[in-house]
């Protein structure tokens, strides 16, 4: 009896997996390299620091784009704009659906089926065009763009709080709480936010990556803020340049920043994973079953 009760709690325990600690690594990297980037090269990197189109080697690791500019300070410059997108609009599409889906999922009745099918509507209109219109009237500067992204991404993080809340208002304990005359308040704060804490974590990386994918999409397509380096406008400048695959200049220019998204997308998604397993143990006994 003692080991059955004592398995339990062992059973809900979840180590972080090591897929997980990758993706952390990775982020943690490219958030050094970020946070290094006055350090780590001397350039400017809207300035002409070299000749055009110089290849890696000398004064410029990664070589120089078709106006000279540093393509390492660049890269570095693109991926402070990268990070602080995803903590401004990955963290306001979580604030918004975290809300959304509490209050959806413990106010229930109307309230829920009027934001559910605000949700539907958001889920259902096609994300690039509405980010597209939306951007054009905003406005181009960073901050409109973190808006426009969590404004419009907020969706997929309410359907899932939603489903915890309605699972856990069935549960004992809470009932109890509310019927020795607990307060809405209350009981959200002392019992609800903390069940749904590591979901809210997961939810804040996977938001996070999504929100690095549409920066990159929308600077690639001119939407993004132009007094700043991104890696989608570096990747839109380089295909812009006429015969640049004729050239070993794709190599130096068009490539490191594709990579660079790349790589930071992998490193969110092996982070959320992690955390995900973490939340529920079962995905990584399903993982590990071998085919």
């Amino acid at each position: 009896m003692t080991a059955a009760v004592d398995a339990q709690p062992a059973q809900r325990r979840a180590s972080f997996s090591r897929i997980g600690w990758v993706g952390v690594g990775i982020v943690g990297t490219v958030v050094a390299f970020a946070a290094g980037a006055p350090l780590l090269t001397p350039y400017r990197p809207t300035a002409p620091s070299g000749a055009p189109l110089a290849p890696p080697g000398g004064e410029h690791s990664l070589g120089t784009n078709a106006v000279g500019q540093d393509i390492a300070s660049q890269l570095l410059a693109g991926a402070q704009v990268s990070l602080l997108i995803a903590v401004i609009a990955g963290g306001g599409s979580l604030v918004i659906g975290a809300a959304v889906g509490v209050v959806a999922g413990w106010r229930g009745g109307h309230t829920d089926a009027v934001l559910m099918r605000v949700v539907d509507l958001l889920l259902a209109t096609p994300r690039l065009p509405l980010l597209i219109v939306v951007g054009a009237y905003v406005g181009a500067s960073l901050w409109a763009v973190a808006a426009v992204i969590a404004v419009t991404s907020w969706p997929p993080g309410a359907r899932v709080v939603r489903s915890q809340v309605l699972s856990l208002r069935g549960r004992t304990h809470l009932r109890a709480t509310v019927g020795f005359g607990a307060g809405t308040w209350h009981t959200l704060r002392r019992h609800i936010v903390p069940e749904v804490g590591l979901i809210l974590i997961a939810g804040l990386v996977s938001a996070a990556g999504r929100a690095v994918m549409i920066e990159a999409g929308l600077s690639f397509l001119g939407l993004g803020d132009p007094s700043r380096t991104s890696w989608g406008a570096m990747i839109r400048d380089a295909i812009d340049f006429g015969g640049l695959l004729y050239t070993d200049a794709w190599s130096w220019w068009l490539l490191p920043p594709v990579l660079a998204i790349t790589v930071l997308l992998l490193g969110f998604t092996f982070a959320g994973l992690g955390l995900e397993e973490a939340v529920n143990p079962a995905l990584r006994r399903h993982r590990a079953v071998p085919a």
